[in-house]
């Protein structure tokens, strides 16, 4: 007999099987504790988010990988890069790979799904780009696959993984490895991660740390050296006031998406 309980008013929800009561927020306070340790993770993703705002800002791309829910993960990374995280700014290049289900499919079916992501990454990569792989577990093979063949063409590979050590966070340039039992909590601080990711890759742009693109101050590109924003900072700026000054209308949503 399973019999559900529970009351409100901010008492613990509880379900008794047996007579027995197991606590239904055994989740929450894995995800507290990993959340402890995790926090130390912040001068790496301040890190990875100010590089990455250069380097996309001088023409690179970022490509992203994960299989399951960590994919999904990897296509909400470049969809906050591609659209926005929160204010406005110019659209940067990040591609999830795994989202193109024609190329996926058609790479397995004739290749292997080892395969998927490396062929993807050999198409797509070039030298200087960013290679972003997420994986619960690090040891999933079509990752691994993808990591070599990146370093192969002088990309950087960076890995969001599970616990240390795991063969990709070994094979990778660097490893952000969540401190966690189970996989659901991983993948939650992986989340985590790309939203910090973001909040950096944005102070980074607004500090005019992406001004090195084609589109810059000077014939070569290069931002302006007077002290004042580049392009990218100054479309930044532009973008936070639209609307401000039509009519008293109200700034833009500072959430991207739901």
């Amino acid at each position: 007999m399973k019999t559900a309980t529970g009351t409100t008013h901010g008492t613990t929800h509880g379900t008794t099987v047996n007579d027995t009561t197991v606590n239904d927020t055994t989740h929450c306070d894995d995800l507290t504790k990993a959340l402890e340790t995790f926090r130390d993770n912040g001068p790496l993703l301040e890190r990875w988010g100010t590089d990455l705002a250069r380097r996309l800002g001088s023409g690179a791309r970022l490509l992203v990988a994960g299989n399951g829910g960590s994919a999904a993960q990897a296509q909400h990374l470049t969809a906050e890069l591609v659209g926005r995280y929160r204010d406005d700014r110019p659209p940067f290049s990040a591609v999830a790979l795994h989202a193109d289900t024609s190329s996926t499919t058609a790479i397995a079916n004739d290749y292997g799904v080892q395969e998927v992501f490396a062929r993807q990454t050999a198409a797509h990569g070039r030298p200087g780009d960013v290679l972003l792989l997420l994986s619960t577990s690090g040891a999933s093979a079509n990752l691994l696959a993808a990591a070599e063949r990146a370093h192969r063409l002088g990309m950087t590979v960076w890995a969001l993984t599970g616990r240390a050590p795991n063969p990709l966070h070994l094979g990778a340039d660097e490893a952000l490895c969540a401190d966690a039992p189970v996989a659901a909590t991983v993948q939650e601080l992986h989340l985590v991660a790309v939203h910090m990711l973001c909040e950096a890759f944005d102070r980074a742009v607004a500090r005019g740390e992406a001004d090195h693109r084609a589109d810059g101050d000077g014939a070569d590109g290069k931002p302006s050296t007077d002290g004042r924003p580049g392009v990218v900072g100054r479309l930044v700026g532009r973008a936070r006031t639209v609307g401000r000054a039509a009519s008293g209308a109200p700034a833009a949503p500072t959430e991207g998406h739901a």
